[in-house]
């Protein structure tokens, strides 16, 4: 009897983690956002922190290529209605280590060459940063409105060649997915 209750309790637990995976993630990404404007577009300003764990460093020096990819909406804020979305961006920054030169090569959408840094700390940096990046001309806003942006990072999943996947099974544990963050503004 007792071994069926241990058996039981065994079935319990595992079904338990299928149904809710522990989802491993860098100590909890998070995400935060500036929002201001230049004379001609609503700019956004956003950082990633905790990122990268050891082992997706590991695997970037290996020179696996890495991406992070950042979804940002630009809605207008309408009370006793439903927010319109004005603006719906994708940006993704990807990191790649040249072992041969021992350069790190990171290039966002848009851009022809990749930046290369000769340290990992700046590349780090650079794949975590959005410096004003555009996201509707001011033309488009209306005067004394309230808006704000939604922004959410998430890694995306690698792609191994052949059955590299089951040499660097630690790769399924690099999956991250920010929660959205939002930053208000009123232009």
């Amino acid at each position: 009897m007792q071994r069926r209750a241990g058996f039981v309790s065994l079935c319990i637990i595992l079904t338990l983690f299928v149904v809710f995976p522990i989802h491993l993630s860098a100590d909890q990404a998070t995400i935060n956002c500036f929002v201001t404007n230049d004379t001609t577009h609503v700019l956004l300003y956003a950082r990633l922190t905790n990122c990268f764990t050891k082992d997706m460093e590991a695997a970037i020096l290996a020179g696996v290529p890495t991406t992070f990819t950042f979804l940002m909406d630009l809605y207008q804020e309408r009370r006793g209605w439903l927010d319109k979305k004005l603006v719906s961006l994708t940006v993704r920054h990807t990191i790649k280590y040249d072992i041969v030169k021992k350069l790190f090569l990171v290039s966002a959408d848009g851009e022809r060459e990749p930046t290369s840094f000769q340290d990992y700390e700046s590349a780090k940096r650079a794949m975590a940063d959005l410096n004003g990046v555009p996201l509707a001309p001011i033309k488009s806003l209306k005067r004394n409105e309230y808006y704000y942006v939604q922004i959410k990072a998430k890694l995306d999943k690698v792609r191994l060649p052949l059955y590299l996947e089951y040499v660097f099974f630690f790769v399924s544990l690099w999956d991250f997915e920010t929660d959205w963050y939002r930053e208000g503004f009123f232009y």
